[in-house]
């Protein structure tokens, strides 16, 4: 099935979102904002990276939508913005309730083939020697 206008969008939103998740540098300044918003030197602070260099981070996560910037007069702090994350989040959970149905199905499946039972729920027929033969 091809995908529609909104999925694609979604799709392309998912993955820049993991995109910029998948950096520890990334998860480090998101854990950091959500204490509270920061400047760009608040950000740096921590980590043995150029100015620039976290700069170039933001920018990845604010094109991923996890990054807003706020305007309080000369200060431009960086605040966390939720959206995206919880996007991944309702995405990450609908891929877990898929494979826990599909664990389910097969731990039933399997306990039927225990039993003896073919899928489906009719007991197997049973042959004699001579026809297995």
């Amino acid at each position: 099935m091809k995908p529609g206008g909104y999925e694609v969008a979604a799709s392309a939103r998912l993955d820049a979102t993991f995109l910029a998740l998948a950096d520890p540098t990334r998860r480090a300044i998101l854990a950091r904002l959500a204490l509270g918003e920061a400047s760009v030197m608040e950000l740096a602070a921590p980590f043995t990276m150029s100015q620039p260099a976290i700069s170039k981070h933001l920018k990845v996560l604010e094109r991923a939508g996890l990054v807003r910037v706020g305007q309080d007069a000369q200060r431009r702090p960086r605040r966390l913005d939720g959206e995206a994350l919880q996007a991944a989040s309702v995405w990450i959970e609908k891929c877990r309730a898929e494979w826990e149905a599909n664990y389910q199905r097969l731990d039933r499946l399997l306990a039927a083939l225990q039993r003896g039972e073919r899928p489906g729920g009719r007991a197997p027929r049973k042959t004699s020697p001579r026809a297995r033969r």
